[in-house]
């Protein structure tokens, strides 16, 4: 068997570590076998995914060392490597199964759906699909799509029986059929869902081992199904752990920064942000917790993943990344990386316009542009609620910060000011007085540069750290409150005044 495995991450936001970690395991199986890595784009999601977000991608692996045989910016034999470009092929399969009875068309409607799951939970049910689609007949289905009506294409699933599977590290694997919903493969908008996509994929791109996260364990029945239906064999599947948050919850960005490009940012070596993603679930032989890529490769055996939950403890890598810098970097390698981090001329012209109308010797820089450079400010709670926002205020601006902040997908000036223009008439408060917050949160002072060109330049991992810091500093919502300021936000969100 010639082994070839894939990463196939959607660009619809920052490059997340995980992303990363993935990407690390298989490349490293794919070496050890003298086989072929992938990357292939799930850019499917029209309404999120953009080239930047893919340049991003691509730009943050590479940055780390990462590579790849091949993929949508290098070609190979398997091309197109965007999913986006490969829609007329999936059609072609969803064609397919429903000639074959494996699918069928449903008209149902969100409103639809959304009645039959309350009617389902009034009732004491599991929500999911209840199959009225499959009752519909071939007249019936001809006449509404004659119509114009819209539809989704779902999967058939067995009602009754189990599913049985093998997975590298779990064994065997059973889930009754009944868990798994009738998937939809097509959706409205004519584009495939992940499901469709990424079985077809996988086989025309010839891939004989899909290492991914155990959130996938439960959607092996489906792939499994889909890989029947098309008479193809199925991959070898191996689902990785999670990885976890020092409080063993599923590590994710409103707990914990998980953007590549905020370790970037924040000063960490590649080498060493690499090598801690090596160490989640892994091991060398020895236990050595200091090793190179290369020195991975050389010894990578993917039976000596451990599936207890690795925890992505920051503080470990801080000390980690601490002995990449000085074990492995000489003064004049130091110096180098120092100005590749941040004194290069890319970063210092989008920092000039800024602070030079307030510069009258070079020295001043350093005081006016030092939180551009200083990762995490240091804050004290009393910064906060000394102008026309009290403590509280401040607490539930800095919360809803967080949301506009993960809303905002085109990262720029007038995004964010947009942003946060709305979120301050939402909220009746005045933009000035609802930005104070925030500029202590991200400069560390009341007053500085241009917020949202500061912003812009930091990045959207840099500034939800921060904001999440601030939050930390004048302490956090309890859940009692973090529900209430959740129901405030929906109420804005709909246009509704708050109580």
């Amino acid at each position: 068997m010639t082994v070839r495995t894939r990463v196939a991450p959607s660009p619809t936001g920052d490059p997340h570590v995980g992303t990363a970690y993935i990407a690390l395991f298989n490349l490293c199986f794919a070496r050890r076998y003298g086989g072929s890595f992938v990357l292939r784009i799930e850019d499917t999601d029209r309404a999120r995914s953009t080239t930047q977000a893919e340049a991003t991608i691509i730009e943050s692996l590479r940055w780390l060392g990462l590579d790849w045989d091949e993929g949508p910016d290098i070609g190979g034999p398997h091309g197109p490597y965007r999913q986006s470009e490969r829609t007329e092929i999936y059609r072609q399969y969803a064609d397919q199964l429903l000639a074959a009875g494996q699918a069928f068309y449903c008209f149902a409607t969100p409103e639809d759906l959304d009645q039959m799951r309350r009617d389902q939970m009034a009732r004491g049910e599991t929500p999911k699909y209840d199959g009225r689609g499959l009752a519909l007949s071939a007249a019936e289905v001809e006449r509404r799509l004659a119509a114009g009506e819209p539809y989704v294409i779902r999967l058939k699933v067995p009602e009754d029986g189990v599913c049985t599977f093998q997975d590298l590290l779990r064994g065997e694997i059973q889930i009754p059929w009944s868990q798994i919903d009738m998937q939809v493969l097509i959706k409205a908008d004519g584009m495939p869902t992940y499901h469709l996509a990424n079985v077809v994929d996988d086989h025309l791109m010839g891939i004989s081992h899909v290492i991914r996260g155990e959130e996938w364990i439960n959607s092996a029945p489906k792939h499994q199904l889909l890989y029947e239906y098309f008479g193809w064999d199925m991959p070898v599947l191996c689902h990785m752990p999670l990885l976890r948050n020092p409080d063993k919850s599923k590590l994710s960005k409103r707990k914990n920064p998980t953007g590549i490009n905020f370790y970037r940012a924040m000063g960490y070596l590649p080498e060493a942000l690499l090598n801690y993603l090596g160490r989640m679930g892994w091991s060398m032989p020895k236990e050595e917790e200091k090793f190179s890529l290369a020195e991975m490769l050389e010894h990578f055996d993917i039976e000596n993943v451990s599936l207890g939950g690795p925890v992505f403890d920051t503080e470990k890598l801080d000390w980690l990344n601490g002995r990449w810098i000085r074990e492995s970097l000489d003064d004049e390698a130091f110096a180098q990386r120092v100005s590749d981090w941040v004194l290069h001329s890319d970063k210092l012209r989008q920092i000039i316009p800024l602070v030079k109308d307030r510069v009258e010797k070079f020295s001043d820089l350093v005081s006016i542009s030092s939180y551009f450079l200083s990762g995490i400010p240091s804050l004290d709670a009393s910064q906060f609620g000394q102008g026309k926002l009290d403590i509280e205020n401040c607490r539930q601006v800095l919360q809803f910060s967080t949301w506009v902040v993960d809303e905002i997908d085109d990262w720029e000036h007038q995004a964010l000011y947009e942003g946060f223009a709305e979120l301050a008439t939402a909220m009746q408060v005045k933009l000035r007085d609802l930005l104070v917050p925030l500029f202590i949160a991200i400069t560390g002072r009341d007053s500085a540069p241009p917020l949202f060109d500061s912003m812009a330049i930091l990045g959207p991992d840099l500034v939800r750290a921060r904001i999440r810091n601030a939050l930390s500093t004048i302490g956090l919502p309890s859940k009692k409150q973090l529900k209430r300021y959740e129901k405030d936000y929906r109420q804005l969100l709909e246009g509704k005044a708050l109580p």
